[in-house]
Order: structure tokens, then C-alpha cells, then sequence
């Protein structure tokens, strides 16, 4: 069903054009969960992903591969399709396309199917037989980059980012550390001069 409604949502809810979605190889869509630090900050709860040349199979391969080689329970999936995004954008490189393409399919032979619908348990199992292979490298090199170093993960973990142009960590929690269970009190010590 294609309606100006619906045309509008994609459009809004994405970036993307109506001509861009439907001509993506594949495309990963979710919402983020009310009451998340995410959904409080992003400008909708709906997102979405358009690939230019990972198709939807490789596109969700990727994704739970991200998941799976660095599992956060409450890390929205909108952070781990940042991996997927710059997986497509490498695979513009033909000799890192066949690489990668090889790579997933293997994946997913190994799986018996499909790598993204096997429980995290098995999914574990099998990366670990093949992290010396230069394609697990070479995703698990990029879910660093991709994970951890972009706003959303940021908001989600409580990094504040950089702020020395702000005067420093000196008055802006360098002894909060309220993401650590029970942090001992040496660890946060209250800034009383």
C-alpha cells in the first residue's frame, strides 16, 4: 500500500526519497523504545536504512553479526545498522565486496540457512570458528568504528563526548561513574576541595 501518508512517514522518518527506498538493495527498519535514552533525544522513534549494494540477506547478516560479536541488551539495532551502512559503503571496493560477499555467504552455509535467525548462542558458536578468517576481521574491525563512535552510542552509554572546549571533565562528572554497578567510593570521590 503506497500512500501520500505513507510516503511522507518514509521521507520524514528516514532521510530517505521515495525513489531512494524503493530502488535500495535492501532496507532495515525499526523503532526505538519509548522511555530510551535514544527516543527522548532522536527526532523520531522510527528509523531506517537504505543499502546500495548489500542486499537484504547480507544486509541482516551483518546486523546480527554486529549483535552477536558485541551483544548490549539494550542497544537499539539503529546503533548496530550504522555497521551495516558502512559495510555497503565498502562494499563499493570490489576486492573487499568479494571478500565480504564470500564471507557471508560462508556464513550463512555454515548456518544452514540464514546466520540472522539462529539464537545468539549459535550464532556465537559459529563466528568463533571462523574469527581467523579475514572477513570476521575485517566486520569485527568495523563494529568498533561503527558501534562506538557515533552520537547514538554516545547518548545510549553516557559519554558526554569531547569537552574540553567546555571547560573539561573537572565539573562535568569525571568522578560520576553511575554506569558502573556499585562503583566503590574511591572510585567517585566527591569534589570537595
Amino acid at each position: 500500500m503506497d500512500t501520500p501518508i505513507i510516503r511522507h512517514h518514509i521521507k520524514s522518518c528516514t532521510g530517505l526519497s521515495r525513489r531512494r527506498f524503493l530502488g535500495a538493495a535492501a532496507v532495515l527498519s525499526g523503532t526505538l523504545a519509548i522511555g530510551t535514552t535514544l527516543a527522548a533525544f532522536a527526532p523520531s522513534r522510527a528509523w531506517a536504512l537504505a543499502t546500495t549494494h548489500l542486499n537484504q540477506r547480507q544486509a541482516e547478516t551483518i546486523l546480527a553479526m554486529g549483535k552477536a560479536l558485541y551483544p548490549h541488551k539494550d542497544l537499539p539495532d539503529a546503533v548496530y545498522a550504522i555497521l551495516v551502512k558502512d559495510i555497503d559503503v565498502q562494499m563499493g571496493d570490489s576486492k573487499q565486496a568479494a571478500l565480504l560477499t564470500e564471507g557471508i555467504q560462508g556464513l550463512n552455509r555454515q548456518a544452514g540457512g540464514t546466520f540472522a535467525r539462529l539464537p545468539l548462542e549459535k550464532q556465537t558458536e559459529l563466528l568463533r570458528q571462523i574469527e581467523g578468517e579475514s572477513f570476521f576481521q575485517a566486520v569485527r574491525g568495523q563494529c568498533v568504528t561503527s558501534i562506538y563512535d557515533n552520537d547514538m552510542a554516545y547518548r545510549h552509554f553516557g559519554y558526554e563526548g569531547e569537552v574540553w572546549s567546555r571547560g573539561g571533565y573537572l565539573a562535568r562528572g569525571f568522578n560520576d561513574l553511575h554506569w558502573l554497578p556499585d562503583p566503590p567510593e574511591q572510585a567517585s570521590p566527591s569534589m570537595k576541595s
